[in-house]
């Protein structure tokens, strides 16, 4: 299947938000697969229920041979180590695993991988913070969590993509 790319970009590091179904991990996909092979995609989530197992299952069905699927719940700095164009999907649910285990997120560690890469990284993440305050304390400390790695990984990223209905509005583009 050939996608037809709408925002490629030669950048180390390429931030991909957007809301729910707003097209960002087929966008991602595209930009990675824009670079030669063979590309690694870092997976952070689990299949705890069959609703997760369906979305993962449609997710490695979309990717064409050529990716090699790296599985990184927890320790997402040692994944970022891998060689090769990148694609980690989705900082949200790396985070969703540390606060369900109770492990606090290493920001600096992640900042760190990012910088150690030698290949280009497109990283995907869910804008949460756009809706209302969330009733429960979880809820609450999740968004917040998320909004202050959004931003530190934003300040990193040569280029912040916010997708939206399945279009690219560039937010921080790669200077030339």
């Amino acid at each position: 299947m050939t996608r037809r790319v709408t925002c490629q970009t030669k950048a180390l590091v390429t931030f991909v938000l957007g809301g729910a179904r707003s097209g960002k991990s087929a966008h991602a996909e595209a930009l990675v697969e824009a670079l030669p092979g063979p590309w690694v995609y870092v997976a952070t989530g689990q299949a705890f229920d069959g609703e997760m197992r369906a979305r993962i299952a449609a997710h490695q069905a979309r990717r064409p041979p050529g990716w090699r699927t790296v599985e990184a719940p927890l320790d997402l700095p040692a994944a970022l180590a891998e060689p090769g164009p990148m694609l980690v999907d989705c900082l949200t649910l790396w985070l969703t695993n540390l606060m369900l285990a109770g492990r606090e997120p290493d920001w600096p560690a992640l900042l760190a991988a990012l910088d150690a890469r030698a290949a280009p990284t497109v990283i995907v993440s869910n804008e949460v913070g756009l809706g209302i305050v969330p009733e429960n304390a979880l809820a609450r400390a999740f968004r917040d969590a998320a909004g202050r790695l959004h931003q530190q990984v934003a300040a990193r990223a040569d280029q912040v993509v916010f997708m939206v209905a399945g279009l690219p509005m560039i937010v921080k583009a790669v200077a030339t």
